[in-house]
């Protein structure tokens, strides 16, 4: 249990981060290529690249942490059966 705890930790700071780069280092600019003013592309690739991070890392704590609620449940329950 421990182990998953620390791969939560690693990707939730590594989701942290990302959110707070892309808030800071390219307020305002949409991650895809069309917009309604024109952006330059170093941003939008930047705003890619960092939105891509911050799914994956959401993704990877969102599960983690549901196979550790589903360890919990299953060692509750084998608590109680016996």
């Amino acid at each position: 249990m421990k182990s998953g705890w620390k791969v939560f930790w690693l990707f939730a700071v590594v989701f942290a981060v990302a959110f707070g780069l892309e808030r800071t280092l390219v307020p305002h600019i949409v991650p895809v290529a069309f917009a309604d003013e024109p952006q330059p592309l170093w941003a939008v690739e930047m705003a890619f690249v960092l939105r891509a991070l911050e799914f994956m890392a959401g993704g990877v704590a969102a599960i983690t942490l549901s196979f550790m609620l589903v360890g919990w449940v299953r060692r509750i329950a084998h608590r109680r059966a016996l």
